[in-house]
């Protein structure tokens, strides 16, 4: 992301993963760890994703050190793609090597959407309290339909952000107001707009640091 990025590694279930670590900014106060899933590893998604990246931005300017890694297969990570339930487990694994305790929020894009509501799924049955533990969850361009995106624990709705646009030609709107009304978990939406946000990224991260806020 910048000449300050730590590039660095996790041990991954089945190897190696590529990390890379951009600390919060230095002018406001520290408030915990993100951690942020990219996109489809079969369709280009890697950690240097725009979206990701924004997402990181975000977390930063609020005060979070922001942890992007790619999938396994993807990059430099070890291993090869596992339907969603591997790559769930690799971020279980970043979690545990960067945030065992503490202070967390959780950032995806796309298909990190569907990896983020699993290993909230995975940290809740290991003991973790999520309700201590999560400060925010930020759900961008979820790939509801197009994956089984688990729901989201009551406690941890007025913490999560769920933000789509309205003319996704990847995953439709009504595919993501079809998961969120089961749960009367509130979607935001913007006008117009892609998947990927073209020309909306500064949007986009005003957006999150609202949530942030």
């Amino acid at each position: 992301m910048n000449n300050k990025t730590q590039q660095t590694q996790v041990d991954g279930p089945v190897g190696s993963l590529e990390v890379q670590i951009d600390e919060a900014d230095a002018n406001v106060t520290f408030k915990g760890i993100a951690i942020i899933a990219h996109p489809h590893p079969l369709y280009g998604g890697d950690m240097n994703n725009k979206v990701v990246q924004t997402l990181a931005k975000a977390f930063m300017a609020a005060g979070y050190k922001a942890i992007r890694f790619n999938f396994r297969g993807v990059g430099k990570s070890a291993g090869e793609y596992a339907n969603g339930v591997g790559e769930t487990d690799d971020l279980l694994a970043v979690i545990a090597a960067h945030a065992p305790i503490g202070n967390i929020c959780l950032g995806g894009f796309s298909f990190g959407t569907f990896t983020v509501t699993h290993a909230l799924q995975g940290l809740a049955a290991s003991g973790r309290d999520l309700d201590a533990d999560v400060q925010r969850i930020a759900l961008i361009g979820s790939a509801a339909g197009k994956f089984d995106l688990a729901p989201i624990a009551p406690e941890l709705h007025n913490r999560t952000f769920v933000l789509h646009a309205e003319a996704d030609d990847t995953v439709p709107l009504a595919s993501v107001m079809d998961w969120a009304r089961p749960q009367s978990l509130p979607v935001t939406v913007v006008p117009a707009g892609s998947h990927f946000f073209h020309g909306q990224l500064p949007l986009l991260k005003n957006l999150v640091l609202r949530h942030l806020a």
